[in-house]
């Protein structure tokens, strides 16, 4: 087994034994990986206190070719994530980052541009930014990264033109906008303002790097539909979207 290195975001720790942990790490090079962190919990161990939720860490791993865990041989601090410090809300916005990640990525499936927006997004939890504006944009951009962007200029059922109105349809299950014709075949469809559908088409621009703010009654609904936009991708409801920001300040 050859030793690979990457940076890596810790989404998960587990007791694995008195000594051990298992972790789910995001890295920029290999993806999400599980593995085993022999002695991580050692108050003297190899890991040095740097297996903590949301820290961001440089790794060495050696990789699995079946589906055992792989082995976490090194990591070394960069960053500790400090949002509990300053509030609650900081503390579950990060909480929710990482089960999001969980949710969304598929082991060792690497995609860089999903780490750099976590790491960007961390840092406004971290910092200064809105936590609720971080969350939103987070959401919709790491849905379009995964392939799993709302569509929002043409039927997501037949195609067709969606007519401007001043209220849409969208099909939470076909993934987007459907037209008059089509709606009546959509299981699951709620009606959404025409604002909403140009937000989400402007906060998913792959060219966006930073938090865009929008209104306090379109974040309401905004979040409200992503939220049942993400629930119908993964099948269930995340456990911490109950404790997302209602409010944008």
């Amino acid at each position: 087994m050859a030793a690979e290195q990457s940076t890596a975001i810790v989404l998960r720790a587990i007791e694995f034994s008195e000594t051990s942990l298992i972790v789910t790490l995001l890295t920029r090079d290999l993806g999400r990986i599980s593995a085993i962190a022999k002695g991580a919990r050692r108050p003297k161990g190899p890991f040095e206190g740097s297996l903590d939720l949301l820290a961001v860490c440089r790794v060495v791993v050696l990789r699995k070719a079946s589906d055992n865990l792989d082995i976490l041989t090194e990591a070394k601090l960069h960053r500790r994530f400090r949002g509990g410090e300053r509030s609650l809300d900081r503390l579950y916005a990060g909480y929710y980052v990482a089960e999001m990640l969980r949710l969304l990525t598929e082991n060792h499936d690497p995609h860089q541009d999903v780490y750099d927006l976590t790491i960007r997004t961390l840092q406004q939890i971290d910092g200064s930014g809105n936590v609720a504006m971080a969350l939103l944009c987070f959401d919709i951009q790491v849905l379009r990264m995964l392939g799993h962007a709302p569509g929002t200029d043409r039927c997501t059922d037949c195609g067709g033109e969606v007519a401007s109105a001043v209220r849409i349809a969208f099909s939470l299950s076909a993934g987007g906008i459907v037209c008059e014709k089509c709606r009546s075949k959509q299981q699951q469809t709620i009606s959404v303002r025409n604002e909403l559908i140009e937000a989400i088409r402007t906060l998913q621009d792959p060219l966006l790097t930073a938090p865009q703010m929008i209104s306090e009654t379109l974040y309401a609904e905004l979040r409200s539909a992503i939220n049942r936009y993400v629930q119908t991708i993964v099948g269930r409801i995340p456990r911490m979207q109950s404790s997302l920001p209602n409010r944008l300040n």
